[in-house]
This record gives C-alpha cells, sequence and structure tokens, in this order.
C-alpha cells in the first residue's frame, strides 16, 4: 500500500507563479507584444525572406566558401555542400531556409546577451557565484516549461519559439566565455598593463583573442542547442524542419518524421564543423598545416626513393 505524505505540510507555487505571471501580463503586456513584433518585423522577416529568396545555387556556393575558409579542407566543404544539397532534393529546402532563419536570429540574440554577461562574469567572483546556479536552473529545466509563459506572453507563432530557444541555448556561451576569459595567462595580462593598456585594449587585444576557442566552443554548444529545440519550437507554431517532425509524430508517418530528422542532423554536422573550424586558434591551424607538408614531403621523398 502506498504510503501518503502530510497534507498539512502540503505546498504549492503553482498559485504566487501564475500571479505573478498574470501581473506581467496585465501591465507590461502590450510592451512585449510591441518588442514581439518589432523582432519579427526587423529581424526574423527579412533574414527568412531573403534567405527564401535566394537561389539554392548560390545559396550552396556561400556554404562551400565558408565550409572551405573556416576548414581549410576542400574536400570536407564539399561534403557538407553535399549534405545541404540532399536536404533540397529531399524537399525541404524551403523549411531548411526557415529553420536556418530561427537558428540564427535566436543565436545572435543569445551571443549579444551571453558574451558580455560572461565577460561581466569573468570579472567579478560575485556575480559568478550569483549566475552559477541560475545557469544550472535554465540548462536543467525542460524545455516545454520555457514554453509556457512564452506563450502567455506572446502567443502562437515564431517570437516565443525564439525567446525559448534563447534561455534554453544561452547558458553554455555564458560559461564558457567566462571560463576562457579566467584562463587566460596571468603574466601575458601583467605584461599587457606594463605596456599601458586600457582595460578595453586588454580585452579587445588579448583577453578574448586569446579566449576565442573557448569561446567558440560555448558558441558551438548555444547551436547546437538551438537545433534541439527546433522540434519542441514547432508546436507552438514555429515552422521549418522542426514541423516535418512533428507532422510525421502526428500522422504515424515514420518516413516523413525520418526525412525531417535527417534535415536537422545534416545543419547541425554543417554547422558544427564549420564552428569548429573557426575555434582552432591560427597558430595551432599553422601547426597543422606545417604537419600536414612535411608529412607530404616525406611521403613524396619516399616515393621518389622507391623509383
Amino acid at each position: 500500500m502506498a504510503t501518503v505524505f502530510p497534507a498539512q505540510s502540503a505546498m504549492s507555487i503553482e498559485a504566487p507563479v501564475n500571479r505573478a505571471v498574470e501581473w506581467l501580463n496585465v501591465h507590461y503586456g502590450d510592451t512585449l507584444h510591441a518588442f514581439s513584433a518589432w523582432l519579427l518585423q526587423t529581424c526574423l522577416v527579412p533574414l527568412e525572406s531573403g534567405l527564401r529568396a535566394l537561389p539554392w545555387w548560390l545559396v550552396l556556393s556561400l556554404v562551400m566558401l565558408i565550409a572551405w575558409h573556416a576548414t581549410r579542407h576542400l574536400g570536407r566543404a564539399a561534403l557538407l555542400v553535399g549534405g545541404m544539397a540532399l536536404i533540397g532534393a529531399m524537399g525541404l529546402w524551403d523549411k531548411l531556409m526557415q529553420t536556418l532563419a530561427l537558428v540564427v536570429v535566436a543565436t545572435a540574440i543569445a551571443v549579444l546577451i551571453g558574451i558580455p554577461v560572461g565577460i561581466w562574469s569573468a570579472r567579478s567572483n560575485l556575480l559568478r557565484n550569483v549566475l552559477t546556479p541560475v545557469l544550472d536552473v535554465m540548462q536543467t529545466m525542460p524545455a516545454f516549461v520555457y514554453l509556457i509563459p512564452a506563450l502567455m506572453f506572446f502567443g502562437l507563432g515564431k517570437v516565443p519559439a525564439i525567446l525559448a530557444t534563447v534561455i534554453y541555448a544561452m547558458p553554455p556561451l555564458v560559461r564558457l566565455t567566462d571560463v576562457g576569459i579566467r584562463q587566460v595567462d596571468a603574466e601575458v595580462c601583467e605584461a599587457a598593463w606594463s605596456f599601458g593598456t586600457t582595460r578595453w585594449q586588454l580585452l579587445v587585444g588579448v583577453q578574448l583573442p586569446l579566449a576565442r576557442p573557448s569561446i567558440m566552443a560555448g558558441l558551438n554548444q548555444t547551436v547546437m542547442m538551438a537545433l534541439g529545440l527546433v522540434v519542441l519550437a514547432s508546436m507552438i507554431g514555429a515552422r521549418g524542419l522542426g514541423e516535418e517532425v512533428l507532422d510525421g509524430i502526428q500522422t504515424l508517418n515514420i518516413g516523413k518524421g525520418l526525412q525531417g530528422g535527417i534535415g536537422i542532423v545534416i545543419l547541425a554536422i554543417a554547422i558544427d564543423r564549420v564552428m569548429q573550424g573557426y575555434g582552432v586558434d591560427q597558430r595551432t591551424r599553422n601547426k597543422r598545416i606545417q604537419a600536414t607538408k612535411a608529412i607530404a614531403e616525406v611521403s613524396a621523398g619516399g616515393h621518389r626513393d622507391g623509383r
């Protein structure tokens, strides 16, 4: 027989939380709706319309150029372009552009908030101690929970999906920006101070460049988490590849759901490889290039000796 917890100790946060949300909606509802309209009309709609209007061959050419510039490897760049072309061949090109626009806008907002907060946290132990439990809650709270207040404040559509994605995906960027700046060698900073460097010059010229691999890793995780939320976002009106998966679930159409899932995976891999390429610092990249050249020279010399 199941035991029952004492009824006199029962408590619930349901009523006070609902009252707080209702108060915010009553007093700031117009402001929130104005912000929703501004974000939609200024950022998301122009970007999505622009991506959907571009010829497919131009988009693939841009992907090829960006992938090659990030990885310096023609074969990998061609493979990523082939994956993107496969999404188009499955009839999902338009949905791909919608998902890409949603992820780009959400990531841009996360960067505008997350990197400054991470820099501030790196300079203040007090702020870091306050932020740590907040980021833990943001990162571990089920994503469905973020959709509830977003729906109440903004209604159905892409704006609540973007804001829920930002809240869910931003913590890794804040954490790794903080960690990257804190791990910059203190002797390097002291040397910069000895030359009369200002705090801004130290940040822009020394700390951020040296912390770039860590920041790019945080950005990479943020984008991956944003892509992981596109299926849930489709439940509240955000279209794109997530809508394809949701339709497959609702109609028990395994092929359709798998097709949308493959599109999301390919997009995630393409973004991940580009982010990883830009996250490698220049010295490491130069060492890899020199090592590759040395191996090629040794291999060529071996072939000549064999002849």
